[in-house]
């Protein structure tokens, strides 16, 4: 935090070496974090924490920060027994306001720890006391968006008028012309104090005004507004100020854009970053995936020492067999929450397109969905891993149990796991399925059983 800005990008290099070769040793997550290291770099700089609280949304990019946070010396202990986790975790550390593993709680948590400060500070005010000036920081990617609870925490956080900070890694698109030298000058001049000020006195005035001309005025600036920003008129019509896209490589914008960003007055803000995920390392840049999760690795290759397995897995075992099921019936589909490669749905996609059905991470939807499914005399499987399948109790036990849809749930992951740790330990699913009406439960017990 002490060195000079010129400095930083030495630092981010520094970090994404490090990062490569604690991952090729342990394995993990891997493109993510890639992506955001000079967004991590640039964060930690700029703002004061762990007195300000950064939440990171599913913790899949939280290497960086964690070897920024006093963790380097334990960083090739990732993912081991008694080692780093890796996600972010209150007891590992002060710089972990906030545990995560599953997506879109970010700016919820967020919001609360927003929300909080400001009753201290009430309360503090009430009693003559000052209280220091802290920041709620959630930094989420554009794939966690996709869920349900990331909008309605943002509909609640333009509501209370908060001063909370929203992230947006966005790392679906490629960093191209809209994010060049006039994209970063609007940015900077979107975030500045007064920009915000002029926004905030012609609100004020405007509530003078006649309601037909306010109206006018209002449709005036909202198109004035985009001119500016923007991509951004969605969230600025939830209630939050939208900053960007600023690309997340280039410190030189980043680093001005946080500044403001930090000292504004007014919130709920969202600032727009742009990163590419597996920044800085070719094989991961090449790879489809980008490298999100990798074993262990030749980190001058990027080949991955995976071993030959010695008799076929369980999640292509299910695919292959769902394959053959829509072969005979095709009333068979397929439903899965962006996880297709890891709940074999894969395979199914490409045997068969048109009955595959990746919702995005939106379990509460996937569900419900296959329950309408269901009605109409589809039989859709659902292919979810087990710890995935907590967010839409609710839907399997109003939409399916007690309506008696036949919808088959297919739990990967089920029972204890490894290296994810507790948080995607598929523990609980024999208890909160068993005392379902209409629900049978089984347990296969080796790959020839699943069929």
């Amino acid at each position: 935090r002490q060195l000079p800005e010129s400095e930083l990008q030495a630092v981010a290099d520094a970090v994404r070496a490090e990062m490569i070769d604690a991952v090729s040793i342990t394995g993990g997550h891997l493109g993510s974090g890639l992506g955001v290291v000079e967004l991590t770099v640039a964060l930690h700089h700029v703002f004061d924490t762990p007195d300000d609280r950064i939440v990171w949304d599913v913790g899949h990019q939280c290497y960086p920060h964690k070897i920024l946070t006093g963790r380097r010396d334990r960083i090739r202990t990732l993912r081991q027994g008694g080692g780093l986790s890796g996600f972010t975790k209150r007891s590992e550390s002060v710089y972990d306001p906030f545990g995560a593993a599953h997506s879109s709680t970010s700016i919820s948590a967020a919001l609360g720890m927003a929300v909080a400060r400001d009753l201290d500070a009430d309360a503090a005010k009430a009693k003559g006391r000052g209280v220091k000036r802290r920041n709620a920081i959630a930094v989420i990617g554009d794939g966690s968006m996709s869920a349900g609870m990331a909008y309605e925490a943002m509909n609640n956080a333009g509501a209370l008028h908060s001063r909370l900070i929203v992230i947006l890694n966005d790392n679906d698109m490629s960093i191209a012309p809209p994010v060049g030298a006039m994209s970063g000058y609007l940015a900077r001049l979107a975030s500045g104090g007064t920009y915000q000020s002029l926004r905030e006195t012609a609100k004020q005035l405007g509530k003078l005004l006649p309601k037909a001309l306010y109206q006018r005025a209002a449709a005036a600036e909202e198109y004035a507004r985009s001119l500016v920003v923007g991509g951004g008129t969605m969230f600025e019509e939830m209630g939050f100020h939208y900053v960007g896209p600023v690309d997340g490589h280039n410190l030189d914008q980043l680093l001005p854009v946080l500044k403001n960003v930090r000292d504004a007055e007014h919130g709920p803000i969202l600032l727009h970053v742009v990163t590419r995920k597996g920044k800085g390392y070719a094989p991961a840049e090449a790879s489809a995936d980008r490298y999100h999760g990798v074993v262990k690795f030749d980190v001058v290759s990027g080949v991955q020492a995976k071993a030959k397995p010695n008799a076929p897995a369980y999640t292509r075992v299910f695919g292959e067999s769902l394959i053959k099921a829509a072969d005979a019936d095709d009333k068979v589909v397929a439903i899965t929450a962006a996880m297709p490669g890891g709940t074999g749905i894969d395979l199914f996609g490409k045997a068969h397109p048109d009955k595959t059905f990746d919702v995005g991470i939106a379990e509460q939807h996937a569900v419900t969905f296959a329950g309408g499914l269901a009605t109409e005399g589809y039989r859709p499987f659902v292919a979810i891993y087990s710890t995935f399948l907590q967010r839409a109790y609710d839907q399997v036990v109003h939409d399916v149990a007690l309506q008696n849809l036949p919808v088959r749930f297919c739990l990967d992951r089920a029972g204890l796991v490894g290296a994810d740790g507790a948080t995607h330990a598929g523990a609980f699913d024999l208890a909160y399925l068993c005392c379902l009406p209409n629900m049978t439960v089984m347990a296969a017990a080796d790959e020839a059983e699943l069929v």
